[in-house]
């Protein structure tokens, strides 16, 4: 199987994260579930319940885009109206999760495809609270991150069983709905899959002092915070790598 090889944004002129020697390391894709929001905002998530790893790397990934139109038919001599725009329809996600256990034969498998359809019931906390609300979820790969959206789907089709009956050997495809589209007018990245650059920390390194050597603003610190659930800027440890925000994912600087 050919190694697969870590997304990198482009047009910053900097690498992304490299292994020694100069090639790129290996980043393995991954979804992370949070709780949803609780001020009911559809923009930031809840606190972070779990991640799913890909065991593989996806070959492809689909991702889907359309929008609502409404158009008058013409009666009598009237001419048709064209086509008015009513808005985008939420994007959506859809990949394959390749998972196999023949070398152990144990039920990996089966409790991984049974986490990803736990994503299809309601987060247990909101269950309590009697909203029904799925874990949120954000498809990550190396330099490269999805929408904010929820699994609305996932097929799991078993090809190898042993010969007790255990399947070890499984793929899953998901589909991820975003959760909120973007308004007429918003920048019409919202809702594609965004990269990234990737960032190692070293000692000394402040968010302040990435963000300005980055972007030339160093108030676009919270950003990078952000979008790296870091709650403690003073806080930051040596080794970690963190994604930085694309320019069309920053806010307007006034």
């Amino acid at each position: 199987m050919p190694t697969p090889v870590a997304f990198s944004a482009t047009g910053s002129g900097k690498t992304g994260n490299t292994a020694t020697g100069g090639r790129p390391k290996l980043e393995h894709a991954y979804l992370q579930l949070h709780e949803p929001s609780p001020d009911g905002s559809l923009s930031k998530p809840g606190a972070q319940i779990a991640k799913i790893e890909f065991q593989f790397n996806p070959k492809e990934l689909s991702l889907s885009k359309s929008a609502k139109w409404s158009r008058e038919t013409g009666k009598g001599n009237k001419k048709s109206a064209p086509p008015q725009y009513q808005g985008p329809q939420p994007s959506k996600l859809t990949l394959e999760m390749f998972f196999d256990a023949s070398d152990k034969q144990d039920d990996s498998v089966v409790k991984r495809v049974e986490q990803l359809f736990a994503c299809c019931v309601p987060t247990p906390s909101s269950h309590t609270k009697k909203k029904g609300s799925p874990p949120w979820v954000l498809f990550r790969w190396g330099g490269l991150t999805g929408f904010l959206a929820y699994i609305s789907s996932v097929t799991a089709k078993y090809t190898v069983f042993t010969s007790g009956g255990m399947p070890i050997r499984a793929i899953c495809t998901v589909q991820l709905d975003e959760l909120a589209g973007e308004t007429p007018g918003q920048n019409p990245t919202s809702g594609s899959l965004v990269p990234r650059r990737v960032h190692v920390l070293v000692d000394g390194d402040t968010l302040p002092g990435i963000a300005y050597q980055e972007y030339g603003d160093a108030s676009m610190w919270r950003a990078v915070a952000h979008a790296n659930d870091i709650d403690d800027p003073l806080r930051l440890a040596a080794g970690r790598s963190i994604l930085l925000p694309a320019g069309e994912e920053l806010p307007s600087a006034g």
